[in-house]
């Protein structure tokens, strides 16, 4: 039966003309063109910082930077593969290349996480070593080169506007950067890893959609493999789902210097902050920090809880009978709880609970654990409730934030605060910038701290200590010193007591000079359990060290105190946030150091990190020779040697000044927003943002004269290098804000310089064009070298002076842009006057290659 509606319809109304039929399918393509490049992209930045986040697992957390110098060589590498494959590629079909390029971006990221799964990167400095992490830079350059071929193809052979090609190319750069959070607080590294894959491999469809709808789903003629698009998809997402809900899948064979096995495992959970694992139940002697010789001989049920394969404390079944813990009464990490008068405390860092229950079982009425990672809230309130009931005991609450805006933020007031061993032994490598306790340990932070407690309440911190050797005792003191002295005490010593029992040396900071009723309380706990006294005031240190840093009257005083020791015991300040590295690079190659027997000490992990981080310069130095310098070196060798060194500085330049600058912004917002991964991310993403916002400017407003150039580097530079003098205030007025909003100033403080700094790369791109265009792949090559090359320059430039002075360099070598930008210019401007000498000029770039 007919419809009335259409019966006397004209022929068109059912059948749409051919012209629609185009257009129509002419948007579909360019959608999927534009979906291809917003996963390729998204999924490039998200590989590259939850790689950061395994590698601070199964090796350390220092090394994240690499991940980073690793990420922008291999993304180089795509883009000199594609100027070196120019000619051959032109012949193909832009979608069918990106399709490939796809499909091998989705298939190398699976390979290379499981040769990073099953691949043995020690901690010890050696020739074996040297080769394995060679090895491990390799594979993870694979996936990032893939997709610097696409991304490379995209922007520069793409039938669609470049503005729009690009606009989507940063949109889906920023989405990953914040993905990536969520994407590590529901899954698993590996198994995040898994779901990027499978987003490349989306990504493949999506470009073999572009070329034709019909091939999305066959193999277009020369690439066969892509026949395998959709099974490789369904394979990846299957394998995605499937992995986590198995201890047979793909996990971390070798963390640590150690092989693991899930099975010792009851309880394994990761999240954007780190991998906590827990051991199954046992029954043996408590474990302790610095527990005293006369504590009785006990068994108790206990499961090891560790963090990142190396943080370990111990979780303890507990009921309703605080008694059940008395052992913890003999622990030199409890001194502070011998005083009376304690009815408020806090805790910073929870861990297993000890340190909570610590305070319960020595009369503390009402305690708050701080803890920034919500999985070890999650364990002893939910989970594992029924073996600890320690949430479930009277006085006990939690708060899961980062505690050092926590403290800045409440209006409650504390007898004792409680910060033992909040660290891991990561934390005495390199600089270890991403790890998140750092921002704790400096004189800001404890000032906060301070500003808390009620006025006869103290603030109690334990870190290692060596018989002999003052090492971290020596800068916990030296910045206790330091944070009295900076809130106008004037005789720290009377405020200090420092006691050590074993390898364990706790300090008791008061908030007003400790009364003799409380110095009385704290010697009679020492002498009862067998501790030992380093610094009582009143009384001559038994280390001549420590006795001239706590009598130290300045901050003058205090530096010439910390110049006496081979290690670096100065205080720690936001700027320097560096607690656990004491290597003073000034003395490194001193006597005292190399004739030292090190051992497995602090000072044996900073060298050994110190050295590993030179192994990793040196490959990355190899690399970027073997790979973009050798290979893109004829593109200039036929250039006059003007051009050939006025461009090479330029691009170095900014490749060194943005790297520099990208590095140490990472660092001093960890300490800002209270863990890397927060910084790595929103640094990325505002810089991302902006810097390409700036390359797009650039274009409408170029700087077509001298002193529009010069202007730009000059302002470029100033903002750069005044950073460290304006901003720092401003952060510390803020640590109270909630996380959103510190991260949004976050984003208002880097925007300027990414939309400044994005004005570099085009602008040196269009000078060159203007003179002579062959060398071009050559500059691209330099300012992705000095990219890879500067990012470990910038974590050894912070350790060794300060993230300032990392700020300044990196705005230095935007100042110096004046130099061969001027020359550039002037070359222009002779070419300009001589048109029968100029060889053809390129198009307009957009592209933000410094990024």
């Amino acid at each position: 039966m007919s419809n009335p509606l259409t019966k006397d319809a004209p022929a068109e109304s059912s059948a749409k003309r051919p012209s629609v039929v185009a257009r129509e399918t002419s948007r579909s393509r360019a959608f999927c063109f534009y979906a291809g490049v917003f996963a390729t992209t998204a999924a490039t930045l998200m590989l590259q910082i939850i790689e950061t986040r395994i590698v601070s697992v199964t090796s350390w957390y220092h090394l994240a930077f690499f991940i980073i110098s690793i990420a922008m060589f291999g993304l180089t590498g795509g883009a000199v593969w594609v100027y070196l494959r120019s000619e051959r590629l032109s012949r193909l079909d832009l979608n069918d290349v990106l399709a490939r390029n796809s499909f091998y971006f989705a298939l190398s990221t699976i390979l290379t996480l499981l040769v990073q799964m099953t691949l043995v990167t020690s901690s010890t400095a050696s020739f074996t070593s040297l080769f394995a992490w060679a090895e491990l830079a390799i594979a993870l350059a694979i996936p990032f080169f893939f997709s610097g071929v696409i991304v490379s193809l995209a922007l520069t052979r793409s039938p669609y506007p470049i503005g729009i090609v690009y606009g989507v190319d940063l949109v889906g750069a920023a989405v990953g950067c914040i993905g990536v959070l969520l994407v590590l607080n529901i899954a698993s590294g590996p198994t995040a890893i898994l779901w990027i894959a499978a987003l490349a491999a989306a990504a493949a469809l999506s470009f073999a959609a572009a070329g034709s709808a019909a091939r999305a789903f066959g193999a277009p003629q020369g690439a066969p493999e892509l026949r395998y698009r959709v099974p490789l998809l369904i394979a990846i997402v299957l394998l995605a789902v499937v992995n986590p809900l198995t201890d047979r899948g793909i996990y971390p064979s070798y963390v640590k210097d150690g092989i693991e096995s899930p099975k010792t495992f009851a309880f394994q959970g990761w999240n954007s902050f780190s991998r906590v694992t827990l051991t199954h139940d046992t029954v043996t002697e408590p474990a302790m920090w610095g527990a005293s010789a006369k504590m009785p001989p006990t068994q108790i049920h206990q499961q090891w809880m560790t963090l990142d394969g190396s943080a370990g404390t111990s979780m303890y079944k507990f009921g309703d009978n605080i008694e059940d813990v008395a052992f913890l009464r003999y622990d030199i990490t409890n001194l502070a709880y011998h005083l009376r008068g304690l009815n408020a405390g806090a805790v910073i860092g929870v861990g297993g609970g000890r340190d909570i229950l610590s305070a319960r079982l020595f009369g503390v009425k009402s305690v708050i654990g701080v803890e920034i990672n919500p999985i070890l809230v999650d364990l002893l309130t939910r989970r594992y409730a029924d073996y600890t009931a320690i949430s479930k005991y009277p006085g006990v609450e939690f708060a899961v934030d980062e505690a050092r805006s926590w403290f800045a933020r409440t209006d409650r007031s504390f007898d004792v605060i409680q910060m033992s061993l909040i660290d891991t032994w990561a934390a005495t490598g390199a600089g270890a910038y991403t790890l998140t306790e750092n921002g704790l340990y400096t004189v800001e932070a404890w000032q906060i701290f301070l500003r808390r407690l009620n006025p006869n309440g103290v603030f109690t911190v334990s870190r290692w200590y060596a018989p002999g050797e003052v090492n971290e005792t020596g800068r916990m003191v030296a910045l206790a010193t330091a944070t009295l002295l900076d809130l106008g005490v004037k005789d720290p010593r009377s405020h200090l007591f420092l006691a050590t029992g074993g390898n364990i040396a706790t300090i008791v900071v008061s908030k007003s000079p400790l009364s003799s009723e409380a110095l009385a309380s704290l010697k009679k706990a020492v002498a009862d359990l067998g501790f030992g006294i380093l610094i009582s005031p009143g009384e001559k240190s038994a280390s001549p060290l420590l006795q001239s840093i706590v009598d130290a009257p300045d901050r003058a005083e205090l530096r010439a105190a910390t110049d006496k020791s081979y290690l670096d015991l100065t205080p720690s300040y936001d700027a320097r946030p560096f607690f656990f590295n004491q290597l003073r690079f000034d003395r490194l190659f001193g006597s005292r150091p190399i004739a030292a027997d090190i051992g497995a000490g602090v000072y044996a992990g900073n060298i050994v990190a110190t050295l590993t981080l030179a192994m990793l310069v040196l490959i990355s130095a190899v690399l970027v020779v073997g790979t973009i310098v050798i290979p893109l070196y004829s593109a200039v060798r036929n250039t006059g040697w003007g051009l050939a060194l006025g461009g090479t500085s330029y691009f170095l330049l900014i490749g060194i000044g943005f790297m520099m600058t990208e590095i140490a912004l990472v660092q001093r917002m960890s300490v800002f927003l209270g863990h890397p991964v927060y910084a790595l991310s929103v640094v990325l993403f505002s810089l991302i943002l902006a810097t390409g916002i700036g390359a797009l400017v650039s274009e409408k407003f170029q700087l077509t004269s001298a002193p529009r150039l010069f202007l730009w580097a000059i302002l470029t530079a100033l903002y750069i290098i005044a950073l460290p003098h304006w901003m720092p205030p401003i952060l510390l007025q803020l640590d109270s804000a909630q996380l959103l909003t510190r991260a949004a100033l976050a984003v208002l403080v880097l925007a300027p310089a990414g939309f400044l700094m994005g004005f570099g790369f085009p602008t040196g791109m269009r000078l060159v064009s203007e003179i002579d265009r062959r060398p071009m792949p050559w500059f691209w090559g330099i300012n992705g070298a000095g990219g890879v090359l500067a990012a470990s320059v910038a974590v050894l430039t912070s350790m060794a002076f300060s993230i300032d002075i990392t700020l300044q360099v990196g705005g230095m070598c935007y100042l110096l842009l004046v130099v061969p930008a001027g020359g550039l210019w002037r070359a222009v401007s002779r070419r300009d006057a001589q048109p029968e000498f100029r060889v053809g000029r390129a198009a307009p770039v957009t592209q933000a290659g410094a990024e």
